[in-house]
């Protein structure tokens, strides 16, 4: 299985759906709060290059955006 973080807030739309497809597709992941944890704001945009949210991290593969096809082919390598 692979090691999946996501990088979220509570006011994020995008980050609520990845998050159900996530759960829906019985993936485990670990969820970092980026408006309340500064450490995982950080750590988001050293990964991503930007500040947008979610930025998800599928064994090292980073993702910006709930971007379905690029999630289900980064789960399936």
């Amino acid at each position: 299985m692979a090691n999946v973080t996501i990088y979220t807030a509570t006011w994020c739309a995008f980050c609520h759906a990845a998050k159900d497809y996530f759960d829906k597709q019985g993936v485990k992941y670990t969820d970092k709060d980026v408006e309340h944890d500064a450490d995982a704001f950080r750590e988001s945009v050293e990964k991503s290059g930007q500040r947008g949210i979610p930025v998800i991290d599928i064994d090292g593969q980073i993702i910006v955006g709930f971007d379905r096809p690029r999630i289900d082919a980064a789960l399936k390598a």
